[in-house]
């Protein structure tokens, strides 16, 4: 038998390439259907690391960087998080939209709310499948939907945006009769057009975020050129007062350059 008529060949391509490709949609859902991963029950604790790191920084280099280190790690962390939180915004929306054209579909084909709500959560995806629920059990309890979604609403931040729109058109639909399918419709288009044009905003604001970051990791760039230079810089940031006294004032300064850049960039995309 010769090399290309033996099986191992093709074995081995094969394996280098279930090695290479990545997950598919259809693997997760095959091994959704096993029996569940173990999981660790201790979880690392980043703002514990965060304040071990501060404290070695501060035994090694003086209180100065402890306290230059803290304000950065603050400012960053925060321009994580409002950057966190929008993504979740318009995720949160994206999915309500999609379940709100399940549920407009539903009742054009004439179904009741309760049961069209009900019929849209099944294929829906979270949050949309939470909001469709309350909809489905308030309707058929003979609830207040508005007050429902109202309060939804300031439970669940990352939906305001989402169920203030549809709280105010089903109001309308209740106290002027206007068509729930309509009302609903027109909720669902606006909420696609909000975030296709906050996608568009964040992708444009690309660029300026790319250049704040910049910016302020410069002085750590020059602080590393003067230590290839021979002039020493850290030492006099960490063993003089006046090092100490500029660490401190350069930390302040790059924190807010950072925190300006990122309320400038958050109502920029709305978030």
């Amino acid at each position: 038998m010769t090399t290309s008529d033996s099986p191992v060949v093709p074995l081995a391509v094969l394996a280098a390439a279930l090695l290479v490709l990545p997950a598919s949609a259809a693997a997760r859902r095959l091994r959704a259907l096993g029996p569940p991963r173990p999981r660790s029950s201790r979880k690392p604790h980043r703002g514990a690391v965060v304040v071990a790191v501060c404290v070695l920084l501060g035994l090694l280099a003086g209180p100065a960087a402890l306290v230059a280190t803290a304000m950065v790690g603050t400012a960053v962390r925060r321009g994580v998080r409002s950057r966190a939180r929008h993504r979740a915004h318009l995720t949160a929306t994206s999915v309500v939209a999609d379940g709100v054209a399940a549920f407009v579909a539903e009742l054009k084909a004439g179904a009741q709310p309760a049961a069209a709500a009900a019929g849209a959560a099944q294929d829906a995806e979270e949050p949309a499948t939470t909001v469709l629920a309350g909809i489905t059990s308030t309707a058929r309890l003979g609830g207040d939907v508005t007050t429902a979604l109202d309060t939804m609403s300031r439970t669940r931040p990352e939906l305001a945006a989402a169920l203030g729109p549809l709280a105010r058109a089903w109001r309308l639909a209740d106290h002027h009769g206007v068509p729930l399918a309509d009302v609903l419709d027109a909720v669902r288009r606006d909420l696609e057009r909000r975030v296709a044009f906050a996608g568009q905003v964040r992708a444009r604001m690309a660029g300026p975020e790319a250049s704040a970051a910049v910016l302020a990791g410069l002085p750590l760039f020059g602080i590393l050129l003067g230590e290839l230079s021979g002039t020493r810089p850290l030492h006099v940031l960490t063993s003089t007062g006046a090092g100490q006294v500029l660490l401190v004032l350069g930390a302040a300064l790059i924190c807010a350059g950072l925190l300006w850049s990122t309320r400038l960039t958050s109502r920029a995309v709305g978030a």
